[in-house]
């Protein structure tokens, strides 16, 4: 079997979750027998280290633009990094004349999306419509982030939206995979008759039972002897990591040896800088460290994570939350503020704990029972760590990917 993904973003320097996802279901197709072909946007510089490339898939660039006529170009790079809707007019040819395709599974709806259905259309053969960001679970002040960029500009590229039928994507696609509850309930309600499947991202948990804290000390010798507190994921508003920087000095107040470690690429420049700019503000330089990117699977991240006391999540929006997997892969417990992916996976109080945003108390309780009660925290990252072993193994979640592409392939048939 070969199978066409079509991404709206693979750029190495921004690595995300999205990203991660797409390599590990293509990891764990191919232990299945089912080739990859991933096609992503040109980038405007040569990549060095292409983690697709490097683990034997076949990636394949297009060129693809920001029809957005009067923004800066400030904004034009955030729409490119997260949240744009871009326009390919190479993408429908190249996928058109990739040869020995058996079904095209997109990682993006909207006009990309548009142009995988249409060619899957022409070749009379499935679309698998995948949503990793949220698509109806998607709150409010979420949506205001994704939507500021192309505010003052005239989105040309609505001339090409019907013929493409890009706002008809999921309702037209062979099946929408969504890797939480909330999301699939929405879609079930919006789309009656669609077939919508609730797929778990993975987890290579072999991978991250290998002890890789040297290479993190190494890298880091920073956090020799401190507890850690860990935020890892692309520095981005969504993420929320400057609300965590606001409230730690009352962590460092309790803790004053503690040490938060930021680990991510920056997609949000203006965010980056506000971040830094809390932490000079505070004075919290001795107290918070910035490791910069880290792509998933790298030694050092892994063992940052088993180096860890806890890992931060207090996004504003989660529709999964693979950190969360990654963390106790490593037997590190989560605190995660009150997602829809987190509270698809995160059990309060048996393998992590949850918050509220509008609540920092709870917040601080956590982070404090955290720091205060090491055994009990290594027994929340135990109980996860078993979990991901049980029901999250990157080959066990792509065998379950591979019938529904089966099933799907058959009935076109």
């Amino acid at each position: 079997m070969r199978v066409a993904h079509v991404l709206r973003k693979y750029n190495p320097a921004e690595w995300g979750g999205t990203e991660t996802a797409v390599q590990r279901l293509c990891d764990g197709l191919r232990a299945h027998k089912v080739e990859s072909v991933a096609f992503c946007p040109q980038l405007e510089s040569d990549v060095l280290d292409d983690p697709l490339t490097r683990a034997g898939h076949s990636v394949k660039r297009f060129n693809a633009c920001v029809p957005v006529w009067g923004i800066s170009e400030e904004n034009r790079r955030a729409l490119i990094s997260i949240g744009g809707n871009l326009l390919s007019f190479d993408l429908l040819w190249d996928l058109w004349r990739e040869p020995k395709i058996d079904l095209v599974h997109i990682h993006t709806h909207n006009r990309l999306g548009g142009i995988g259905l249409t060619v899957s259309r022409w070749r009379n053969i499935p679309l698998v419509a995948q949503i990793h960001g949220g698509a109806l679970d998607l709150p409010a002040a979420t949506r205001e982030c994704l939507d500021a960029p192309r505010r003052g500009g005239v989105e040309w590229g609505k001339l090409f939206g019907a013929p493409l039928r890009s706002r008809r994507v999921l309702e037209c696609a062979d099946a929408i995979i969504t890797c939480n509850r909330t999301e699939a309930r929405l879609l079930e309600k919006r789309y009656p008759r669609q077939r919508i499947i609730v797929q778990s991202h993975g987890v290579p948990a072999a991978e991250y039972e290998k002890d890789c804290r040297a290479a993190a000390l190494q890298a880091f010798p920073g956090i020799a002897g401190r507890p850690v507190l860990l935020m890892a994921g692309r520095i981005d508003t969504v993420k929320n990591q400057n609300w965590v920087v606001e409230q730690s000095a009352e962590i460092f107040r309790r803790h004053s040896n503690a040490l938060l470690v930021i680990a991510g690429s920056v997609t949000d420049p203006p965010y980056a800088n506000a971040v830094n700019d809390s932490i000079r503000r505070l004075g919290l330089a001795q107290n918070v460290l910035l490791t910069g990117p880290l792509p998933s699977g790298d030694p050092r991240l892994i063992g940052l994570f088993q180096s860890a006391r806890a890992l931060l999540l207090p996004s504003l929006s989660e529709t999964f939350g693979l950190v969360i997997l990654e963390a106790w892969a490593c037997g590190a417990p989560v605190i995660s503020s009150r997602t829809s992916g987190a509270l698809d996976l995160v059990t309060d109080g048996e393998n992590g704990c949850l918050f509220d945003l509008a609540k920092p108390a709870e917040f601080h309780a956590a982070v404090d029972g955290m720091l205060s009660y090491p055994d009990a925290a290594a027994r929340l990252g135990q109980a996860g760590r078993w979990l991901v072993k049980a029901s999250y193994d990157t080959v066990t979640l792509a065998r379950r990917v591979k019938t529904i592409y089966e099933e799907l392939i058959q009935e076109k048939r």
